[in-house]
């Protein structure tokens, strides 16, 4: 079991993810295709330090051949976020980030340009 500074229930950590999806530009939201947000407890394999995951293919990665794909997954990881804020405020702030950070891998922006933006 981890200890997390934070005490947030799921349910509300759901919320927040959701509220951080409202934050994006519908222009932005609009161009997402094919792809489904989730939350989790923890990443499959149990470790306690990952935010956020994207699996799937970047929209930069479709051709011509995509087609009849299941939707890429952007997870977004409840208690590795909770272990790493001290406050509700910075889980606020953390769930934007990896919202941000997760949905840009969609449009094929990988983690070091991320850093460079300041979006790491």
């Amino acid at each position: 079991m981890v200890i997390v500074p934070v005490d947030m229930s799921r349910e509300r950590f759901e919320e927040l993810v959701g509220e951080a999806l409202d934050e994006v530009p519908v222009e932005l939201l609009s161009l997402m295709n094919n792809v489904v947000v989730l939350v989790e407890d923890l990443p499959a394999d149990g470790s306690d330090d990952l935010l956020g995951l994207y699996e799937g293919y970047a929209l930069t990665e479709r051709g011509w051949d995509y087609a009849g794909v299941l939707p890429d997954r952007i997870t977004i990881y409840r208690v590795p976020t909770l272990k790493v804020c001290e406050s509700e405020t910075d889980v606020i702030d953390e769930v934007a980030i990896t919202v941000v950070h997760e949905i840009a891998h969609h449009f094929g922006i990988d983690d070091h340009r991320l850093h460079e933006l300041g979006w790491g």
